[in-house]
């Protein structure tokens, strides 16, 4: 695990608005309250000065304005994936030693569902901020280096972190699985992954994956992308299909074990050979690869770890403990499991 700090940020205030805006504090409190008399105008520049800004009003009232609630929102893409849940269980076995709880919010992979969730999150000044991911659209990285709360970005930490960073290097990743793949002796490789523009970090293991190949003189001999969530289901239909189009595949890498393990179910049915005439690899480490009746190989992405770093940061920071930013690369391991080992090292 390696660590290292990253330059501190300055906080965005009501002065900053005011002072982007041409007009008085007051008025800016009025418009972001929405209160108060104040012409169409004034009130269109002055929201855009706050957005430009990444400024976020301040839903605490009164005497308790400059101060933050013991709750750490928590934002993440989907709870119906098995991934982070995983997350979710090292972040609250940290807290739970903590006066602080953790809050979540799910952005169902929607850019602008996000920008609404990390709005509401940061108006009530949460003592800290976990995010999923380090791609943002420009709204969401302005509000988050603006806010003046500790924030954590997680699973991934190939890019520029707004704050802290914890997580796995995905490219890498995705490097150490093709070299794995080579190294046992396949060189007819598919790929079946999730729609990349909504999933940056599968994207990037597929970047990582995909270099590692061309630098052997290899490149994929068959592709897949598909959209909506990840089931068994998906994952057989898929493999049935790429094995009737490419029969000389020798390989294929799943980028997550829900569809990778359809995908092995099919291949038993089949009767082929695994690893034999076929090998076959996941994503993520999950408990769900315990109950299939051989192990498919795939990566443990140390999801808990994630979760417990970045709550030990937030944690830090919210006592006082920790004044500065982090970088906490968290290292990728292969799982060789019955499905990618052709020869004993």
């Amino acid at each position: 695990m390696n660590e290292r700090p990253i330059p501190p940020r300055r906080p965005m205030t009501l002065r900053d608005v005011s002072e982007a805006s041409g007009v008085s504090e007051m008025t800016v409190s009025r418009v972001l309250r929405n209160r108060g008399d104040v012409s169409a105008a004034t009130r269109e520049r002055v929201l855009a000065a706050a957005k430009e800004l990444g400024y976020v009003p301040n839903k605490i009232a009164g005497a308790l304005a400059s101060s933050r609630v013991n709750l750490v929102a928590v934002v993440i893409p989907s709870l119906s994936n098995m991934v982070f849940p995983d997350v979710l269980g090292g972040i609250t076995e940290v807290l739970d030693e903590t006066h602080l709880q953790p809050v979540v919010g799910v952005t169902n992979y929607s850019p602008e569902r996000e920008e609404k969730v990390i709005y509401e999150m940061l108006s009530w000044r949460p003592s800290g901020l976990i995010i999923a991911g380090i791609e943002h659209t420009d709204a969401c990285r302005k509000m988050l280096a603006a806010a003046d709360v500790p924030v954590v970005e997680i699973m991934d930490v190939d890019g520029d972190p707004v704050d802290s960073v914890v997580g796995i290097s995905q490219r890498r990743a995705g490097r150490m699985m093709a070299e794995a793949i080579i190294k046992q002796g396949f060189e007819r490789i598919g790929f079946l992954g999730t729609q990349m523009p909504l999933d940056h970090r599968a994207r990037k293991r597929f970047e990582g994956f995909t270099d590692a190949l061309a630098r052997a003189g290899l490149e994929v001999a068959d592709q897949e992308f598909y959209s909506g969530g990840s089931s068994l289901q998906k994952g057989r239909l898929m493999t049935e299909e790429m094995l009737t189009r490419t029969e000389d595949l020798d390989f294929i890498y799943y980028s997550n074990d829900m569809i990778g393990a359809g995908g092995l179910l099919y291949c038993m049915e089949q009767e082929i050979d695994i690893p034999g005439r076929l090998g076959l690899a996941g994503f993520n480490g999950t408990e769900l690869l315990d109950g299939l009746p051989r192990h498919l190989a795939t990566m443990d992405a140390g999801r808990a770890e994630t979760g417990r770093e970045a709550a030990r940061i937030i944690a830090a920071r919210a006592d006082g403990a920790l004044t500065e930013s982090r970088r906490i690369e968290i290292e990728p391991r292969i799982d060789y499991g019955d499905t990618l080992r052709r020869y004993k090292p």
